[in-house]
């Protein structure tokens, strides 16, 4: 079975290019074209970045241009260039923490208990069958 692989257009590559981060220092980057359509692919099949093919190249650096240009806020002015709108509606905050209790966390030893100390009552009828 043979892949489908995402691969960005010259139209779509000629309109994310100017976009893209200039001048970084250290190592020579590697094809932003083929790393960017690497990002996109994972992005819309929604694998682990592990899982990346080969053919975009090592996923380490498919992960890492994705995360450095997340912290950089670079991927909305893409996205937008790319489908007509950035995605963004509004802003808010969901929090769905739960933690897992132990099964006795919610009391004690259960049911009503008699303290030793407490007297009997003279009425009350007799605990054993003598």
């Amino acid at each position: 079975m043979a892949r489908q692989l995402t691969w960005l257009s010259d139209a779509e590559w000629a309109k994310i290019e100017p976009l893209l981060p200039q001048g970084r220092k250290g190592a020579r980057r590697v094809d932003d074209r083929r790393v960017i359509s690497g990002i996109v692919h994972m992005l819309k099949i929604g694998a682990r970045w592990r899982d990346c093919p080969p053919e975009y190249g090592p996923y380490t650096t498919i992960y890492n241009r994705f995360h450095r240009w997340s912290q950089q806020g670079v991927w909305f002015e893409v996205f937008e260039a790319l489908t007509g709108y950035s995605g963004v509606w509004g802003s808010s905050a969901i929090d769905s923490t739960s933690i897992k209790v132990h099964r006795s966390a919610a009391g004690a030893k259960g049911g009503p208990s008699r303290k030793a100390s407490e007297p009997r009552a003279a009425d009350a009828p007799a605990r054993s069958t003598d």
